[in-house]
């Protein structure tokens, strides 16, 4: 079974938490990709929406936006995650992982994007 730890950041009060997820509710990640939305009440962690933003796996090789699939690839980087260029023009080949999220995850990094739709009234007769 799958088990990540969930790094959640609140662009509104500038703060971020970190939760862990396991089981059934750390299956509804799997698959997802960066960019994707998700509801925090499949997650077990509120009435939110989530929006997966990136993250690492077991070895800290970081999540890569531009990368299909999930597997490991060695790409040719010139900035952006994974590699920092201490020269102008510098590019490097990197170690990277694809943007969507698998078995092999360990951190997802997700920022909060707006409340869930909130309940509806009931109508009284």
């Amino acid at each position: 079974m799958a088990k990540f730890q969930l790094i959640v950041s609140d662009p509104v009060s500038k703060t971020s938490k970190a939760a862990t997820i396991e089981g059934a509710k750390a299956q509804a990640l799997v698959g997802k990709a960066i960019g994707d939305e998700v509801d925090g009440k499949l997650l077990g962690i509120g009435n939110m929406k989530l929006k997966i933003t990136g993250g690492t796996d077991k070895d800290g090789i970081p999540m890569r936006f531009d990368i299909q699939g999930g597997a490991k690839k060695r790409a040719m980087l010139s900035g952006g995650v994974g590699f920092k260029p201490s020269d102008r023009g510098e590019r490097r080949r990197k170690l990277v992982r694809g943007r969507i999220v698998g078995e092999d995850t360990l951190q997802i990094n997700s920022v909060v994007i707006g409340e869930a739709a909130q309940k509806p009234v009931e109508a009284k007769s």
